[in-house]
C-alpha cells in the first residue's frame, strides 16, 4: 500500500478546469492525478443525503477516498456541558455525512484550554470523545473513525502528546497529524527530518504499528506569530515559513507506511497535493 494525496475542499483550479459542483469532485481528483478528497463541513454539516450518496457512487467508481472535516465550532473541552453535548451532536452529523459519502474518517478539532489547565481541558475532551464514540456505536456508525487533529494555536488543546492521549480513548481513533500546525505552535521547531522522525516515532510508540501505518494527516505551510502560533495558511510557493514536505515523505517511504495526506494550502491545495504525490512517486519507483 502507498500513501495517498488530495486536497481539502475544492481548490482554485477546480472551476478553472471546467468543473462546476460537488458532483464533479471525483472527476477532478482523477483528472488531476490525485487519490482522495476532504469534504469541508467547517461551518456546519449542510450536505444533503441524496447529493452525498450520488458523490459516493462516483467516488467508488473512480476509487476516490473521501473524508470529512467536522465543524470548526466543536469544543470537546468546553467548560459548558451544553457545548460539549452539542459537540457530540456535530460529530454524529459529520459521521452520518461521511457515511453517505462512502468514507470512514472525520477530522475533529479539540477546542481551547480557556482558563483551565491543559490537564483539565484534556480530561474533559477525553470524556466528550468517549461519549461521542458511544453515540456512534449506538447509531450503527461504529465503522466511522474519529481523527482528533493537532492544532496550530498555542492556547488550543491539541499538541502532539495531547492528540495521542485523545486517540487512546478508543482503538478506532486515528490521529490527524497536521504538520503545518505543529510547526506553527512550536514556532518553527517541527520541520527538519529529525523533527519529523520524532513525531512519527511518537505516533508509533504511543498508538502502535497499525495506527502508525495509516494515520490521517494535513499538510500546508503556515504563517505564525511568536505569541499565538498559527496565523494563516499559505501556499508551497511561500519561502518565509515552513514546513517543507520532502523530508517527511522520505521518512514515509523509508518506514513503508501509508498515511492519507490532505493538503490545506490556501487555494493551491490541488496543485500542492500533486507536488507532494509526484515527489513521493519518484521515491517509490
Amino acid at each position: 500500500m502507498n500513501a495517498v494525496f488530495g486536497p481539502a475542499g475544492t481548490p482554485d483550479d477546480f472551476k478553472e478546469l471546467g468543473f462546476k459542483n460537488s458532483l464533479d469532485i471525483p472527476d477532478y481528483i482523477v483528472k488531476t492525478g490525485l487519490d482522495c478528497f476532504e469534504y469541508q463541513c467547517g461551518q456546519g454539516v449542510r450536505i444533503k443525503e441524496e447529493l452525498a450518496r450520488n458523490i459516493a457512487l462516483k467516488a467508488k467508481e473512480k476509487n476516490v477516498i473521501i473524508s470529512v472535516h467536522a465543524p470548526y465550532f466543536i469544543s470537546l473541552s468546553s467548560v459548558e456541558k451544553e457545548k460539549r453535548d452539542k459537540s457530540i451532536d456535530y460529530i454524529l452529523q459529520s459521521a452520518r455525512a461521511v457515511d453517505w459519502l462512502g468514507g470512514t474518517r472525520i477530522v475533529i478539532h479539540s477546542g481551547s484550554c480557556s482558563k483551565m489547565s491543559r490537564e483539565e481541558a484534556l480530561s474533559l475532551a477525553k470524556d466528550t470523545l468517549k461519549r461521542a464514540r458511544e453515540a456512534l456505536v449506538s447509531e450503527g456508525l461504529d465503522h466511522i473513525r474519529c481523527c482528533p487533529e493537532t492544532m496550530g494555536k498555542i492556547n488550543q488543546l491539541g499538541d502532539l502528546n495531547e492528540v495521542m492521549e485523545l486517540c487512546l480513548v478508543d482503538e478506532s481513533f486515528l490521529p490527524c497529524i497536521d504538520f503545518g500546525h505543529l510547526n506553527a505552535r512550536t514556532l518553527g521547531n517541527s520541520k527538519t527530518k529529525e523533527d519529523y522522525d520524532n513525531i512519527l516515532k511518537t505516533i508509533k510508540n504511543k498508538l502502535g504499528s497499525s495506527r502508525f501505518n495509516e494515520f490521517h494527516s494535513h499538510f500546508s505551510k503556515i504563517e505564525y506569530t511568536e505569541n499565538g502560533g498559527e496565523k494563516r495558511h499559505l501556499t508551497f510557493s511561500d519561502t518565509a515559513y515552513g514546513p517543507e514536505f520532502e523530508p517527511l515523505l522520505e521518512l514515509v517511504y523509508k518506514y513503508g507506511i501509508y498515511p492519507t495526506f490532505i493538503c490545506e494550502s490556501a487555494g493551491t491545495q490541488g496543485i500542492d497535493a500533486r507536488m507532494m504525490k509526484t515527489y513521493y512517486k519518484n521515491l517509490v519507483k
